[in-house]
């Protein structure tokens, strides 16, 4: 079918080689990492686990500082990237296990905190394109579900689907100028979104990866107008900045490109810095930040509260195997535009015939990590396994174990939702719910206050 077609209909990405960066085809990289990765093909396949060999691959001018806060660093895509703050100078190392995990304890803090205050996430390890030519926006409606706005300062979210209409990628583009728009999609799929990007983009625009020349500092939180206003100005209030628009603002004299977007479900702002200044931006804003209780996050906390906002994440609850409408991503798709779009025709001949449908459940048990949801666990309704997980984690603002995954397309959600559902987990059944809106801010009255 790859051959044939060139794409297939399920998710291969771990069989990909466009998974892979230039650093990974290295000798020195490979010699060192070989050494571990067969003797794990036998040991125990524990989650959250964070390879030894080969890392520090790509260092942040501010590594440092993170590592003086506690930084327990993952690596992604070759960046250390933290995932937790150790509290208390506790060791910031995993302990691992199939139950609760030594890093909830900072998760609960990030995370409340992020709630109630302001929170620094850093966000470099994202993969940032630019793509610059008078044709730019007519190239990218036909990469694009969406209909992606072409207002300087405008974002659009989007994805990009195959032939199939299965979901490539999972993306914002912006409008920087009339004809230079800005992508900024996952870290670890750099390589595969510019391949899929770089097939069909018009070979007269110029197409540049500057993942590398911007650092991006995420400041989310409801004390982010705060922190942002004390640091540059009144700049970011909603008449002036509403949400989804940037523009560029100048910090320390540096030309700082501000992005009103939240993964997390929170008022916030992306700081997208050219990479030579970052070090200096992030002392200002930690300085700046302890009058409003900033608090600095990681990765795991993004991904717990990413989940309590109902937001998806491309390679656990989307992929080439899903199309936007099994998804719940039909808002971002625009099936009636008059032009053309990769994978539209099949959108059309499927919208009413969807195989399956994306849901999110909660369970009564509310212990962290009892059970350790994570995905690949059996759905059942009424006795039968209807589907199964894509991500799982506890919410510490909820105190709910939640989990995301797909169902049958025939079980009407509205009426299966005053029903039992159980999620199986190590050969245990626990009794989930199915919910129907996000835990977090189901109005998007927060994200836009």
């Amino acid at each position: 079918e790859w051959m044939m077609n060139g794409g297939v209909s399920e998710d291969i990405f771990r069989l990909d080689i466009s998974r892979f960066e230039k650093f990974h085809c290295e000798t020195k990289f490979i010699t060192e990492r070989v050494t571990e990765t067969l003797g794990n093909l036998y040991a125990m396949h524990w989650p959250y686990k964070q390879l030894k060999t080969s890392r520090n691959q790509k260092i942040l001018p501010y590594h440092e500082h993170l590592k003086n806060k506690g930084a327990c660093f993952g690596e992604v895509a070759g960046f250390e990237r933290p995932m937790w703050y150790a509290l208390d100078g506790k060791k910031p190392e995993y302990e691992y296990s199939y139950g609760y995990q030594n890093w909830y304890e900072s998760a609960k803090y990030e995370t409340l905190n992020a709630r109630k205050n302001v929170a620094f996430f850093d966000l470099t390890t994202f993969a940032k394109f630019e793509i610059e030519g008078k044709d730019a926006l007519t190239s990218l409606q036909y990469l694009c579900s969406n209909n992606i706005k072409d207002i300087p300062g405008s974002t659009t979210y989007t994805q990009m689907l195959n032939d199939k209409g299965g979901i490539e990628a999972d993306l914002t583009v912006t409008c920087i100028t009339k004809n230079i728009f800005r992508i900024v999609t996952g870290s670890a799929v750099r390589e595969h979104d510019k391949k899929h990007i770089r097939k069909f983009l018009n070979k007269d625009l110029n197409f540049k990866d500057i993942t590398d020349d911007y650092a991006c500092f995420g400041i989310f939180g409801p004390q982010s107008r705060g922190l942002l206003t004390k640091i540059i100005g009144k700049e970011f209030t909603n008449d002036q900045f509403p949400f989804g628009t940037g523009k560029f603002l100048k910090l320390n004299e540096v030309s700082i490109w501000f992005q009103r977007l939240s993964y997390v479900g929170e008022l916030g702002w992306e700081l997208y810095i050219p990479i030579d200044h970052a070090k200096k931006i992030y002392e200002k804003i930690d300085k700046e930040g302890k009058n409003f209780n900033l608090v600095h996050a990681g990765a795991h906390a993004m991904d717990i509260m990413r989940m309590e906002k109902g937001y998806l994440h491309w390679g656990h609850d989307i992929s080439p195997a899903e199309n936007p409408f099994e998804a719940g991503l039909g808002f971002a798709v625009k099936l009636n535009r008059d032009y053309d779009f990769i994978g539209k025709k099949s959108l059309f001949e499927t919208k009413t015939i969807q195989k399956k449908q994306f849901a999110m459940f909660t369970l009564d048990q509310a212990d962290p990590g009892s059970p350790l949801l994570l995905h690949d666990e059996p759905i059942y309704y009424e006795g039968k396994i209807i589907g199964e997980t894509t991500s799982g984690n506890f919410s510490f603002n909820y105190n709910k174990n939640m989990a995301f995954g797909y169902i049958e397309s025939n079980i009407d959600k509205e009426v299966a939702k005053d029903n039992f559902f159980e999620i199986e987990v190590e050969k245990i059944k626990y009794k989930a719910h199915l919910e129907i809106k996000p835990l977090h801010d189901p109005k998007n009255s927060l994200i836009k206050s």
